[in-house]
């Protein structure tokens, strides 16, 4: 009786991982604060860690395909310092061409040593590497500023706030609508201090293993156990939208995803 029981939670616990290995499409409308004209979809990608999806990254591409995004932008750790570059170059190589791309490393890119390498390689396939920056994005009758920071693996505080000062943008740009793209959601105290409309980031894996109908995840890198921010939509102590992708790290990590599925989020600015 004890085998058999044994037997059917290794079961349950095979296919759940099976399961939750799946990754999936996620929605969230947020407003444009009245600064744009149209609204915008945004396909926020991150934490691949090269992972596997589908010859030459077919299911990834196909998520963002079949949501007629009109940018992409990538929170970090879309490469990884263990798995090869291949799975991030595929996945790249497969949206470079149709949309607008931006991305900022993660920690995993700067444990690797190939931060540089990296950048190089995404500028020459029409991907801006923001650090310390910004760009600006025009579609639909929009002028969004998109600006990003190095992830502040190997930096002190005041190195890091010196690239939000280099990413601040020009005056004429002051009443546009901001995003700001960083790998880390535990900073929301230092995104607070700044003024944009969006933050986006990654780096949290949902938590890893999710706690049903709850919103909270057991564990994340830098918040510990029973971490604050995770997954979806939060606001920060000035008003500011953050949304925290819970990522699309797979074989990477030690133990599975449980209760988590990989995503994609899509955000409507409207």
């Amino acid at each position: 009786m004890i085998k058999k029981i044994i037997f059917i939670i290794v079961i349950v616990l095979i296919v759940a991982t099976v399961w939750f290995e799946h990754p999936v499409t996620e929605h969230i409308t947020i407003s444009g604060n009245g600064k744009i004209n149209s609204p915008i979809r945004i396909a926020l990608v991150t934490d691949l860690h090269s992972c596997y999806y589908g010859k030459n990254q077919s299911q990834l591409i196909k998520m963002i395909d079949d949501e007629n995004v009109d940018i992409v932008l990538m929170s970090g750790d879309i490469f990884d310092d263990r798995l090869s570059q291949t799975n991030a170059r595929k996945i790249i190589e497969g949206i470079c061409d149709r949309y607008s791309c931006y991305y900022v490393t993660g920690n995993h890119e700067f444990w690797g040593g190939k931060q540089d390498e990296i950048k190089e390689y995404l500028n020459s396939h029409n991907v801006k590497a923001l650090e310390g920056t910004y760009a600006i994005f025009e579609e639909n009758g929009n002028t969004i500023i998109v600006a990003g920071v190095d992830d502040p693996t190997y930096m002190t505080m005041d190195e890091w706030k010196h690239q939000f000062e280099e990413a601040a943008c020009d005056e004429e740009y002051k009443e546009n609508y901001k995003i700001l793209l960083s790998h880390r959601p535990e900073m929301g105290d230092v995104y607070a201090d700044y003024d944009y409309d969006l933050v986006v980031c990654g780096h949290a894996h949902g938590g890893q293993w999710r706690i049903p109908f709850s919103g909270y995840g057991v564990a994340a890198p830098d918040q510990g156990l029973f971490p604050r921010f995770v997954d979806g939509l939060y606001k920060l102590s000035n008003g500011t939208d953050m949304v925290v992708s819970r990522g699309l790290c797979r074989e990477r990590m030690p133990y599975p995803r449980l209760f988590n599925h990989p995503e994609v989020v899509i955000i409507d600015v409207e």
